[in-house]
């Protein structure tokens, strides 16, 4: 298991597997790793003859000061889970210099839209960040097939996008969201939850399984107002958004239209940490 720091020594790597003929799958994740980047990991190994995993906390992509601070830095633990799979696998843990150089910007992108919409709304500037390291990171590693969550599929989608804005030859594989037995989706974030916050977290895929049951014979207007209200009646989480958006442009609906596919998303507060989840509807 070799864990690199430098981009020189990255781009060295890539560069041999290259020149060999090796494919390279990269799942590019900020640490604190868990069971659904570990399932990334292992979609990549089956899929590439070199996998590379970055560990980055970037910093342009959190709007909120206080997250990035307090969001979880464990590189040990992750170089050890990642030795579980594979000894094969690279690790590119590397400097905010390293990635950005000696002036840290990031691109204005224009996403058709799909920046605005939920957790763009949220977040300013999020998807901006997102998209120029995702840049950088695609230019140093230059690889086959990148894989993410679908626990962020607005973020899934704005990736696709940005391949195409930029003109890169990367396959963008989304891969279906881990879940705890409770439904929780997992995130480094649940690591930050209180024994109280955990018992109460289920309830966000809850919620969201009796939307999807439902969708077929109650309308938008009704969900949205049923979700709200379950909400209200809980002392641990706070509801911040909830919307049913269509899947090809991501923009919410107030009412159904035949032939077209929907998927809810929601975030929620425990306390000041953010969970965020999502379902396909039809």
């Amino acid at each position: 298991m070799r864990v690199l720091k430098k981009r020189l020594d990255i781009l060295s790597d890539v560069a041999n597997s290259k020149n060999n003929n090796k494919t390279i799958g990269f799942v590019p994740t900020m640490g604190a790793l868990h069971k659904g980047h570990l399932a990334l990991v292992e979609r990549a190994l089956k899929e590439n003859d070199t996998v590379i995993v970055s560990v980055f906390v970037n910093p342009t992509q959190f709007n909120n000061a206080e997250d990035l601070v307090n969001y979880p830095r464990t590189l040990d633990t992750d170089v050890e889970l990642l030795s579980k799979l594979s000894e094969e696998i690279i690790i590119f843990a590397p400097t905010p210099k390293e990635v950005y150089g000696d002036q840290m910007s990031t691109v204005n992108y224009n996403f058709n839209g799909l920046e605005n919409q939920m957790e763009g709304k949220f977040r300013p500037g999020h998807f901006d960040g997102v998209g120029t390291v995702l840049k950088h990171f695609f230019e140093i590693v230059s690889p086959n097939k990148a894989y993410f969550g679908e626990k962020d599929f607005q973020q899934l989608q704005i990736v696709k996008k940005l391949v195409t804005i930029e003109k890169l030859s990367v396959q963008i594989i989304g891969c279906p969201i881990y879940r705890e037995d409770t439904g929780l989706a997992l995130s480094s974030r649940n690591k930050r939850l209180t024994t109280q916050q955990l018992e109460a977290a289920p309830l966000i895929y809850a919620i969201l399984k009796e939307v999807q049951d439902n969708f077929g014979t109650k309308s938008v207007t009704t969900l949205t107002k049923w979700v709200s209200e379950q909400f209200e009646k809980n002392d641990t989480l706070e509801l911040e958004y909830f919307e049913i958006a269509k899947i090809s442009d991501l923009k919410s609906i107030k009412r159904k239209q035949k032939n077209m596919k929907y998927r809810a998303f929601i975030a929620v507060f425990a306390g000041k940490i953010r969970l965020i989840d999502n379902i396909a509807l039809n």
